[in-house]
């Protein structure tokens, strides 16, 4: 009986985990350019713009106005002086509510108009970031992107890749990533 249940609590598990295949350090970022949002205003952004400034940390989020990612963005906004400090810009992008971005984008509790967001629909760029949702190697029906941050080099190379669907830890490590390859890049 105990092994039953024990099985049956692995394959809950196993179906509840997420699965990722994150694009890995080393590989080359693929360019996009997506409307996005800063503190409400709208413009296109290009990612090949973003990295002649310097790195860029590319968080991908499942939906806007909604629990884990009303969290994640107020971590970001909170430490982008930390980013702008090491030379660093942050974008978010999503395929979810992405008819709110541009009111997500300036809440204070949120974005709080300190660095854009980007509209996803469709999750085409998570694809191609190999970053959406997917539940027990199935992508989801939804089209949404996962929770997967990555760190991109100036020369368009991945520097970092971080995914876990809890945003506490992605602010932390993406900026430890960023602060190791500045310790190099002065």
């Amino acid at each position: 009986m105990k092994r039953l249940l024990a099985a049956a609590a692995v394959a809950a598990l196993a179906v509840a985990a997420p699965a990722w295949a994150e694009l890995q350090p080393g590989a080359r970022a693929p360019d996009f350019q997506a409307q996005a949002y800063l503190a409400g205003k709208p413009f296109n952004y290009h990612l090949a713009d973003a990295l002649k400034q310097g790195p860029v940390v590319v968080y991908f989020f499942p939906s806007a106005h909604t629990a884990g990612c009303n969290v994640e963005a107020h971590l970001f906004s909170e430490a982008i002086d930390q980013f702008k400090a090491q030379k660093a810009t942050v974008i978010g992008v999503t395929a979810g509510k992405v008819s709110e971005l541009a009111d997500f984008s300036k809440e204070t509790e949120h974005c709080g108009g300190k660095f854009p967001v980007a509209a996803d629909p469709g999750a085409k760029i998570a694809r191609q970031y190999d970053a959406p949702l997917k539940m027990a190697g199935m992508t989801m029906p939804a089209g949404l992107s996962a929770r997967t941050s990555y760190v991109i080099a100036p020369d368009g190379k991945v520097l970092f890749a971080y995914s876990d669907l809890k945003p506490n830890d992605h602010v932390a490590k993406t900026l430890d990533a960023v602060k190791a390859w500045r310790a190099k890049h002065p």
